[in-house]
């Protein structure tokens, strides 16, 4: 079997490439869109049924219901950390590692590995358009 020049193979990737991120900013473009038009039909509910003293409603294309939703932020992370620790309540954080901080501990401390650390390298490839 004869084996494709890389050049030409490059040249598909890139085109390949090229076309996702086309049609994916096409898709975000078209999703934000759509998301603004939803933002605002559910604000014209929610003014309805707040005026009305309504916690829900129901209609012939569904329940509208109102609701509540808190989000929690802090605005000074290292009095944040600070009281976490002290108050031994790790739980208030999300479990996720900080990729690019893991790999920049484990430069720096190569023979201390946290417990239960798990680690996944895979090669990748990268295709730049040729210099001019």
């Amino acid at each position: 079997m004869e084996q494709i020049p890389l050049d030409k193979l490059a040249k598909v990737y890139r085109k390949i490439r090229d076309r996702i991120g086309k049609l994916t900013q096409d898709y975000e473009t078209e999703v934000e869109n759509l998301k603004e038009q939803q933002t605002e039909v559910a604000n014209a509910m929610k003014d309805i049924l707040m005026s009305t003293g309504q916690k829900s409603a129901n209609t012939a294309q569904g329940t509208i219901i109102l609701g509540t939703k808190t989000r929690f932020t802090t605005n000074d992370w290292d009095s944040f950390k600070k009281f976490v620790l002290e108050h031994e309540v790790v739980e208030l954080l999300e479990q996720r590692i900080a990729q690019s901080n893991m790999k920049q501990f484990l430069q720096d401390n190569p023979t201390l590995v946290p417990p239960g650390l798990d680690q996944a390298t895979e090669y990748t490839i990268t295709v730049r358009k040729p210099s001019k």
